[in-house]
């Protein structure tokens, strides 16, 4: 049985997904990341967070859409539970990804790039 988890776990996975980011080397970032608009949507919490993705690192997310009203660059689609163990480093992104427990929808150069950084 799954346990679903709570907006504030959400939030507090999503901010040690910030500061596990910032541990990247910055010479691997600088090859590897443009500037990206993220939003991570979590289905069974009816939430949505968005974030920033540059050469500085990662933005906190926040639950407030882009000022621009644009849609995210590099959509996820995850369940709380799985959010959390996926940044816990409990869930395998590529297993998630091939057994549909996440979804990304992003242009396949975005794709090959945040495969180089997770």
């Amino acid at each position: 049985m799954r346990i679903m988890a709570s907006v504030e776990e959400c939030r507090a996975a999503l901010a040690k997904l910030v500061t596990q980011f910032d541990e990247i080397d910055e010479s691997d970032r600088a090859k590897h990341v443009v500037e990206r608009t993220v939003s991570c949507r979590v289905p069974d919490l009816g939430v949505t967070f968005y974030g920033r993705l540059h050469h500085g690192g990662l933005d906190p997310f926040t639950e407030l859409p882009p000022p621009n009203g644009k849609a995210a660059d590099v959509k996820l689609t995850i369940v709380s539970d799985d959010l959390v163990a996926l940044v816990d480093g409990e869930l395998d992104l590529a297993r998630a990804l091939l057994g549909g427990r996440v979804k990304i929808d992003a242009s396949f150069g975005d794709l090959l790039r945040l495969r180089r950084l997770i």
